[in-house]
């Protein structure tokens, strides 16, 4: 089968790798109608992320149909449309029990922290990922469910991470009504946060990027205000000044390990990889949010240490609350929004791709060319 396969930073090819096996009786085998390139595949795209290794698969973000079903598996049949979550899970541990499936400690040797992720580095247990014509999906009764008859590929595919993360980013926040919702970065994630904390009585949204043709999706698709870093001199300044001066009663982080703003502090991780991740989104949240307020944090960063102003965090009184998504906990409600009219996912796909033109892909989405906001591809068939 052709498969995206990396060769190092900023180095990616289309190669033929063997077809998955089935491997487990509980195992199913997915042939990939369509797949998305996500935020945070652009931090093993750059390097950022430890033990990413050559020949790996990408790909967290994948619909398709079975094409092969464990002896085990009983909720699945050859044939059926799914949309997998980009979690690997048991379902059976001690936090699956608790819904805290990306959390699952029998999925990832290093689960001490996260539990498994499709494409995501050895550090989330090396599973090859969805941007290739077909996967393995362990666990196939607990991860994939079958997309509904009215559910296109295009509008179920971001709900496998994008927007079911920024819904989660959302519920985090703790927004109560007329709450101020600052949300920074006006990606994928950062967009969905935005329209999603309307829908939990959010009194005021505002996003923060630099990007103007992502401010105006911002304005037309999350209905928010806007700012634009670049342009005022101190953002968390500027944000206190719109909130009264005392500041947003919570910030949602949809930035995560590459943030710009601070040229010192980007170079030091995202180039010299000296951290974890760039601190400066996370640390202006922690400015910009009032006392006692809620700082949610959907953005990716490495298990390095980040300079986060920790201390002003702890002096604020600030509820600091993160996780990466269980995805499965949100696709009930997310898929009533969808049905009724209130949310149209495959707004955020601006462009498409062939799987063999994945490198063009990756460069037009992470050097943020074309007004590109978010990039599928299609694997194709054998």
């Amino acid at each position: 089968m052709k498969a995206m396969v990396y060769r190092g930073p900023y180095k990616l090819r289309v190669e033929e790798k063997d077809r998955p096996r089935i491997e487990h009786p509980q195992d199913a085998v997915v042939r990939v109608t369509l797949a998305t390139i996500c935020g945070s595949d652009l931090h093993l795209y750059h390097g950022m992320m430890p033990d990413t290794r050559i020949g790996h698969t990408f790909g967290h973000e994948f619909v398709g149909v079975v094409d092969e079903v464990g002896s085990a598996v009983e909720n699945l049949k050859v044939g059926d449309r799914v949309m997998v979550p980009f979690n690997v899970y048991c379902g059976t541990c001690f936090f699956c029990a608790r819904g805290l499936y990306s959390n699952c400690h029998n999925v990832n040797p290093n689960a001490t922290a996260v539990g498994g992720i499709y494409g995501y580095s050895h550090t989330t247990g090396g599973y090859d990922g969805g941007q290739a014509q077909y996967v393995r999906v362990p666990f196939a009764d607990v991860g994939p469910s079958v997309i509904p008859d009215w559910l296109s590929d295009a509008d179920a595919v971001p709900l496998t991470d994008a927007v079911s993360t920024g819904y989660f980013g959302a519920q985090l926040a703790d927004v109560v009504e007329g709450d101020v919702v600052v949300v920074l970065g006006a990606g994928p994630v950062g967009l969905t946060a935005a329209r999603s904390a309307w829908f939990m009585g959010a009194g005021r949204v505002i996003v923060v990027d630099h990007l103007d043709f992502r401010l105006e999706k911002a304005r037309t698709w999350a209905y928010a205000e806007t700012v634009n870093f670049s342009q005022v001199d101190d953002v968390v300044l500027h944000l206190k000044r719109m909130t009264g001066g005392l500041g947003a009663d919570a910030v949602i982080d949809c930035v995560g390990a590459e943030a710009d703003g601070n040229l010192l502090q980007h170079v030091t991780s995202a180039k010299l990889k000296l951290q974890g991740g760039s601190p400066i989104a996370l640390n202006w949240a922690i400015d910009a949010v009032r006392k006692g307020g809620t700082v949610s944090v959907m953005g990716a960063y490495g298990p390095m240490f980040s300079a986060v102003k920790f201390g002003d965090a702890m002096n604020k009184g600030l509820t600091l609350r993160m996780n990466q998504t269980p995805v499965k906990r949100q696709w009930p409600r997310l898929l009533e929004h969808v049905r009724a009219g209130l949310l149209t996912p495959s707004d955020l796909l601006t462009h498409t791709f062939p799987l063999d033109d994945i490198a063009e892909a990756y460069h037009v989405f992470s050097s943020k060319l074309d007004g590109c906001i978010k990039a599928a591809v299609v694997p194709g068939q054998d």
